[in-house]
């Protein structure tokens, strides 16, 4: 058997990237994360090209999640683990390194459900859904991804995603094609929701043969699809218009909303978990925090304490 040489981090990446589309058919989102810390760890241990995977020791790993503590949160630091150990289980399927590597990666603490969803209080929701279009050149667009996110739900990536044909105007509804689960999703679309949409088509969206809903507006990608960043982008934006100071950045603020609303207004967790996508219950059982009724229902008494 010939191990092979990979001598620079690029080639490494490459080829680790296409070992796990084959064997685990990753999300593109997903290895995209994995690539970018493994081309962090692989710098600060080997430092520049060429390189040889040969020379990383235990040591190596212990130290660089060490230091990654100190940056990520321990729920972050989850993704660090993983993805050194696909980097790890690759290098070692292709003959490079043995099991001692993998092993070497130190667990941080973390216990589930230990955290609060962090999400808008109403008010704040009002506000942001209550501000008017600017003459940006996005503002139409903005408008419409904030309100898809702050009724449906949305994922960035499920959002980015969209297509025209997905959208059923007479029905009302919005077709998910995938999701995390691997299944798609059928989900209603509120008036106000759809509005903002059609608005941005009629008055705003590029002339284009792209059939994405939500396209660039500038540059050299005038008319292309839109990522995940454009789609937290456009939330920073909105906040700041609103002057709404979020409990967190980016587009999963609105998520959390959709969710801690529907509990507080009596849905189930297996109706919160359709209508996030959430393949397994536990994920949405941190939801069930917020329903202090149920909450109180299950506590039970303190004890008197007797001198």
């Amino acid at each position: 058997m010939t191990v092979p040489e990979f001598t620079t981090l690029d080639a490494l990446v490459e080829a680790f990237d296409a070992f796990q589309r084959c064997t685990r058919g990753l999300r593109p989102r997903t290895l995209h994360g994995y690539s970018a810390l493994i081309r962090k760890f692989v710098r600060d241990v080997l430092g520049d090209d060429p390189i040889d995977v040969r020379r990383i020791i235990p040591s190596d790993v212990v130290g660089f999640v060490t230091g990654m503590i100190r940056r990520y949160s321990p729920c972050s630091m989850k993704l660090v683990g993983a993805a050194l150990r696909s980097l790890f289980g690759f290098l070692r399927v292709q003959g490079l390194v043995d099991g001692r590597l993998e092993a070497a990666i130190p667990r941080v603490a973390f216990w589930r459900l230990s955290s609060l969803p962090r999400f808008l209080t109403d008010e704040q929701l009002a506000m942001v859904l209550a501000a008017p279009v600017t003459d940006a050149p996005c503002a139409r667009r903005d408008r419409a991804i904030v309100f898809c996110l702050a009724t449906l739900g949305l994922r960035p990536g499920e959002l980015a995603d969209l297509r025209l044909e997905d959208i059923d105007w007479r029905r009302a509804v919005v077709s998910l094609r995938t999701r995390k689960t691997r299944r798609g999703a059928l989900l209603p679309l509120p008036r106000r929701s759809a509005r903002a949409v059609a608005d941005y088509l009629r008055w705003e969206r590029p002339r284009t043969p792209e059939r994405h809903v939500f396209v660039q507006h500038l540059g050299s990608r005038r008319g292309m699809p839109i990522s995940s960043a454009v789609v937290s982008a456009a939330v920073a934006r909105a906040l700041r218009r609103a002057r709404v100071e979020a409990p967190m950045q980016g587009a999963y603020v609105f998520r959390h909303t959709v969710a801690s609303r529907m509990v507080r207004h009596g849905a189930s967790l297996k109706e919160v978990a359709d209508v996030l996508g959430h393949r397994s219950l536990d994920t949405t059982a941190i939801y069930a925090k917020l329903d202090v009724p149920a909450l109180r229902n299950v506590a039970q008494a303190w004890p008197e304490v007797t001198p």
